[in-house]
């Protein structure tokens, strides 16, 4: 049989970051032989994510950052069972580690970002693995990202809300960008403005208004001016270039973002949020 050193057991840990014993095991199992070792962690976390594919991964972080230059963004969902497994160390490491993976990489999409290569292996073959780590079903759910002359993300404390914004002027000073961001965060706009909303949508609120204008006994002929002026209204408040600052609501995000150049605006945001 191998002889196991301790500094063997420690570099197995640095490489796959499972537990002390269970990178004893593992080397005893493969006779001492590190990468067989590396293999049996993976199986083992192959193993438990099979045993809880039942259970449901709601928990975990929303997290999003910009990359140095500030014209990408990005933002990604690592989900677990619990939020104590949320607020785990090695949990938190991971999510970071890819959140930085993602934004080196540039990925179109989750699928891309889940190929990415990671310590010897893929994204996604690493969140496996992580849960025979942890112990816990993990989850890469989400992943989107900006480009944009500047890009903005913010992080709600508890890292269950984040937000990302794309501006078209580069050079405003900090503030005014985290203002939007987390106006974004506070008030869940539905789109930028009101060309940004589907007709599908747009449809569908004019319905509402004459419904319930109806209910309250209006005449038939004044339901669609109605439904008009309650569609106006729901532009003004759920459309984030519409909506009143919460700072100030003397001035709606355009007039804020005007008041420091008259070409900024935003181009796209993105917002997620767990189960408050």
């Amino acid at each position: 049989m191998a002889v196991i050193n301790a500094a063997d057991v420690a570099k197995l840990r640095r490489v796959t970051l499972a537990g002390m014993m269970d990178c004893k095991k593992a080397l005893e199992e493969s006779e001492g032989n590190f990468e067989k070792a590396i293999e049996i962690i993976r199986k083992k976390g192959q193993a438990v994510a099979n045993k809880r594919a039942d259970k449901e991964a709601s928990e975990g972080v929303v997290l999003s950052k910009v990359a140095p230059g500030g014209k990408t963004g990005v933002m990604m969902v690592l989900n677990s069972e619990t939020d104590f497994v949320a607020k785990n160390a090695d949990f938190m490491a991971l999510a970071n580690k890819i959140l930085d993976i993602a934004l080196a990489n540039n990925p179109a999409n989750l699928d891309e970002l889940k190929s990415l290569p990671m310590d010897g292996g893929k994204v996604g073959e690493k969140v496996v693995e992580y849960v025979g780590i942890i112990g816990e079903k993990l989850d890469l759910s989400y992943f989107e990202k900006i480009e944009a002359a500047h890009v903005q993300a913010y992080i709600h404390p508890g890292n269950r809300l984040a937000t990302m914004v794309g501006f078209t002027v580069a050079g405003i000073e900090d503030q005014v960008y985290k203002d939007i961001a987390m106006q974004i965060a506070a008030m869940n706009p539905v789109a930028v403005d009101k060309d940004f909303v589907s007709d599908a949508v747009i449809a569908s609120e004019i319905e509402i208004g004459k419904e319930q204008a109806r209910l309250d006994g209006k005449p038939e002929e004044m339901l669609e001016k109605i439904a008009q002026g309650k569609l106006a209204k729901f532009f003004k408040e759920s459309t984030l270039l519409n909506q009143d600052f919460v700072k100030d609501n003397k001035m709606t995000i355009r007039q804020y973002l005007h008041s420091f150049n008259k070409e900024l605006t935003v181009t796209e945001f993105k917002r997620f949020t767990l189960n408050l």
